[in-house]
C-alpha cells in the first residue's frame, strides 16, 4: 500500500464503507452512462466465465455470514452459497464477466463453482 494512502486498515475501512453504502456501484453506473453518452460503448456483449480454486481454509467459513461482526455483503444481498461451491477439484468459485466489444467490463457475477456458464 503506498504511504500516501495511509495505514492499510483505514483504506480497507473506506473500501468497505463505500461497498456497503453503494458508492462503488454508483461510480460504475455513472462511468458506464458517461461512456455510453459519448458513444464509447458498443452494446454487443460477450460473456465468459472461469473457475477459480478456493483457498483450503474456505471450508471453515461461517455458514451464517450475518452472525459475524461485519456482514460480508454490500448494497446487494449475497446468495446463500456466497460464491463457494464444490466441484471435482474441491471448493471452487466461478466468475462470469460481461464485456462490450471494446473490452470494457460491463458486469461481473460470482457464483458457486458447479454452476452453469450462463446464470
Amino acid at each position: 500500500m503506498p504511504v500516501e494512502y495511509g495505514p492499510w486498515n483505514r483504506v480497507y475501512d473506506l473500501f468497505r464503507r463505500w461497498q456497503r453504502n453503494g458508492t462503488w456501484h454508483r461510480i460504475l453506473t455513472r462511468l458506464q452512462s458517461l461512456a455510453d453518452a459519448k458513444g464509447a460503448i458498443v452494446w454487443d456483449l460477450s460473456v465468459d466465465s472461469t473457475v477459480c480454486r478456493s483457498h483450503q481454509h474456505a471450508a471453515g467459513a461461517r455458514t451464517q455470514g450475518d452472525s459475524q461482526k461485519e456482514p460480508p455483503g454490500g448494497v446487494f444481498t449475497e446468495p446463500g452459497d456466497h460464491g463457494l461451491g464444490r466441484s471435482r477439484g474441491g471448493f471452487t468459485t466461478k466468475l462470469h464477466l460481461a464485456v462490450e466489444q471494446g473490452q470494457k467490463p460491463m458486469a461481473i457475477v460470482v457464483t458457486a463453482g458447479q454452476r452453469g456458464d450462463s446464470p
